[in-house]
């Protein structure tokens, strides 16, 4: 009989748990001849598990999983062969249980975004040295092999970019914002009574999950090191519902995007709010679901579409990652050796070219339109679409007393223009005090 693949499992989370049971499950399915140990060519057996407390473990009704109290206990184990990390956190406890797994001659499988978008490179190095594997599918999209697909499927292509929607929290408060005609707040607060948005949301909705994933993706499509620190990020908390409803009006739907693309000056890698046309896939992709555009040199863009999140989606890349270890599928973590990953480096926003949505409170008086025309076109911007919105449900043309006294909601839609034009005309315009308040820029991504 061929000996299991033996694992040792640290966090019994929602994610863990789920792994738990689905590896139990196999191993005990006797009326399907267990699905995994058949494509495998052996058993895959969940022998040891750490937790914070053993009453996470005996919660679970395992059978035979032994429990140790440390996760570098667990990851030197002599009986485990593989090792799982589900703890979370870009430090320890999770960083010294996987160091100490490579350092034991085990492979290694995690979900840890953070970990590996802070720390990757030099565990990828570690896992090169020990000759064993550093798997991570679950680490970006949940259950969409995006990760096998760039590193493996692609093996022998180039990227021209790779972008998506990576946070399922933003696309939920975004698709029910623009659903419901809700604020911005209101979805926060809907989003967090459900459990899809964390008791303090920043690290979603302001773009630094989105960017952490982006940069893993960009290791995998362009070779170069992993560093959040590259990536340009903003978030989703200016976005109203009056943007929604223009955007809608004039073809496109908004989505918090993550994208790493090749520029004549390097890879570019950002994450912002995006105007993406109605007619493309990602623009279709609503609520907590997430998606993944490629686009392969020379060839059409692919998109994966799927669950995110969530401990079923999330599990089933686990146990994907710890079936190619049970068969001896080893792969360089991303891609290709450490030492042939290009430095990374942030690439400056203000040489992005692309088209522009621009909304502005234009105070309601003569020369204002003049003025606002002028800085455009010293910075050489030319619009593709000016829309003037009704002030307060006011009809155009009504008879308001203080129709001066009332900034007038103006969007402005650009052609292909750089960042570094767009600012300098605005930062000129608001100098100029034709407008009100900060003026709304969300880029658009036609191609």
């Amino acid at each position: 009989m061929v000996e299991p693949l033996k694992v040792g499992l640290a966090g019994l989370g929602t994610v863990g748990g789920s792994v738990a049971r689905l590896l139990q499950k196999q191993e005990s399915n006797a009326s399907e001849s267990n699905i995994l140990a058949t494509r495998c060519g052996r058993p895959i057996r969940l022998v040891a598990a750490s937790a914070k407390t053993k009453g996470e473990l005996d919660a679970l009704g395992l059978d035979g999983v032994r429990f140790v109290d440390s996760p570098s206990g667990l990851a030197r184990d002599p009986e485990i062969e593989a090792f799982v990390e589900l703890m979370g956190g870009e430090g320890d406890p999770a960083k010294s249980a996987i160091e100490a797994a490579l350092a034991a001659g085990k492979s290694v499988v995690t979900a840890n975004k953070a970990l590996l978008a802070r720390h990757g490179v030099a565990l990828a190095a570690a896992a090169e040295k020990a000759g064993v594997s550093l798997n991570f599918e679950a680490a970006v999209g949940g259950a969409i092999p995006v990760v096998k697909t760039l590193r493996e499927g692609f093996a022998g292509n180039s990227f021209d970019r790779v972008y998506g929607i990576l946070n399922g929290t933003c696309n939920y408060i975004l698709s029910r914002m623009e659903s419901e005609k809700l604020s911005f707040g209101d979805c926060l607060r809907e989003a967090q009574r459900l459990g899809y948005a964390e008791a303090d949301p920043t690290f979603d909705v302001e773009g630094f999950d989105t960017a952490q994933k982006i940069a893993i993706l960009a290791s995998l499509a362009f070779g170069v090191q992993v560093d959040p620190d590259a990536v340009y990020v903003e978030g989703i908390s200016s976005i109203t519902p009056e943007d929604l409803e223009a955007a809608a009006e004039l073809g496109y739907r908004i989505k918090l995007l993550g994208v790493a693309v090749r520029t004549e000056s390097g890879i570019e890698q950002r994450v912002h709010p995006t105007m993406v046309p109605l007619d493309r896939p990602l623009a279709r992709v609503m609520g907590v679901t997430n998606a993944v555009t490629i686009e392969p040199a020379g060839f059409p863009p692919i998109t994966l579409v799927g669950p995110g999140a969530g401990g079923a989606a999330t599990a089933s890349a686990v146990v994907a990652d710890l079936a190619d270890i049970a068969r001896g599928v080893r792969t360089m973590p991303f891609g290709r050796p450490v030492s042939q990953l290009a430095g990374s480096r942030r690439a400056p926003m203000q040489r992005h070219e692309g088209g522009y949505y621009i909304r502005l409170a234009a105070v309601d008086r003569p020369g204002t339109f003049a003025t606002i025309a002028k800085h455009l076109a010293d910075e050489h911007i030319s619009l593709e679409s000016i829309v003037q919105r009704r002030r307060n449900g006011e009809p155009h043309g009504g008879s308001d007393p203080d129709r001066t006294q009332t900034p007038a909601p103006v969007i402005l839609v650009t052609y292909a223009t750089s960042e570094d034009a767009v600012r300098k005309a605005l930062s000129e315009i608001k100098n100029r005090g034709v407008i009100a308040g900060n003026p709304q820029v969300i880029r658009i991504e036609k191609n």
